[in-house]
């Protein structure tokens, strides 16, 4: 009965949706704009500055999300992932409801409501891979090159061809301005910083620029491109401890999804009273409740291997 309660209440809401001429899409851009829109008073930005406050839980999973877009200039997705986090957030309400489970209907709707946001942060984790072997190929290329001719220029224009498409755009950029628009070599490097978020990219760049008016200082660009090269060999040494706790929250999930079908093989009394008891519904909230926070747990402490400077 508590479905279809709640399947009535959504059909109601896009009733409404329908009533107003107005798109889920629509709603949430329009949500997302007031909330961008608010401005803080001098006194909050004040303290701030002095003391940041550390950014936790939901909040924090949905502003790395949203960071991760941004780094990757698909900032404009980000309106589609909350849009797909509200779905979600209604399924999970459905199946809850479905299960006659009032304790496990505010839980699961958080839970599915997150998977979007996880996905964008496990998928950044992949591209952070990918963009440190793309950089390690571009910069040890450009590099031999500039040694050799000694002119930034030269060693881009000899090697953007065959860049990855990742870092190539940037190379491109910094090319095409430097033949045509402006001869500031040291600026248009600064200005290449905005477009790559690497530290090491960042420290080759640094001692480009240095090389700009010293060439004697090329031989410290080497040095800093095996940098790429030794991330790659540690992530390489340190990708299965890094990833076996995900892969036992895998095991461990799937357990718990067919903990309820195994025990009706085994006894259906255990069964009923696991689905239709109390206490039962209650432990399957916790069980939920766990599966959610080892999840983020795990997504958020899964990063790729990174050298600071």
């Amino acid at each position: 009965m508590m479905f279809f309660y709640a399947l009535a209440f959504f059909i109601m809401v896009a009733g409404a949706f329908m009533a107003l001429n107005l798109t889920p899409a629509d709603f949430v851009t329009q949500i997302l704009s007031v909330f961008s829109g608010r401005k803080v008073k001098l006194k909050h930005s004040i303290k701030r500055s002095i003391k940041p406050v550390k950014i936790r839980g939901i909040h924090a999973i949905v502003s790395d999300s949203k960071e991760a877009l941004r780094m990757e200039d698909q900032s404009s997705k980000f309106s589609q992932i909350v849009f797909a986090s509200f779905v979600l957030a209604v399924v999970g309400v459905l199946i809850a409801s479905a299960m006659d489970n009032p304790f496990l209907i505010p839980f699961l709707a958080i839970f599915f409501a997150l998977l979007p946001f996880l996905y964008v942060l496990i998928t950044a984790i992949r591209s952070k891979k990918d963009l440190n072997i793309a950089l390690e190929t571009a910069l040890s290329t450009i590099t031999s090159s500039y040694i050799r001719t000694e002119s930034i220029i030269t060693a881009v224009s000899e090697n953007v061809d065959n860049l990855d498409q990742r870092v190539k755009p940037t190379f491109q950029r910094f090319l095409v301005q430097a033949q045509m628009i402006s001869p500031d070599i040291p600026a248009l490097l600064e200005s290449m910083k905005k477009q790559i978020n690497n530290s090491v990219f960042h420290e080759w760049i640094d001692a480009m620029i240095l090389c700009q008016d010293d060439r004697s200082l090329k031989s410290t660009l080497l040095p800093i491109v095996n940098k790429l090269s030794d991330m790659r060999v540690v992530a390489g040494e340190l990708n299965n401890l890094l990833y076996e706790p995900l892969k036992d929250f895998v095991v461990m999930a799937l357990l718990l999804l067919l903990e309820a079908p195994f025990m009706r093989s085994q006894n259906v009394e255990w069964y009923n009273i696991l689905m239709f008891t109390p206490a039962g519904k209650i432990l399957i909230t916790v069980d939920v409740i766990l599966l959610m926070i080892a999840l983020v747990a795990i997504v958020r402490n899964t990063q790729p291997i990174e050298y600071r400077r």
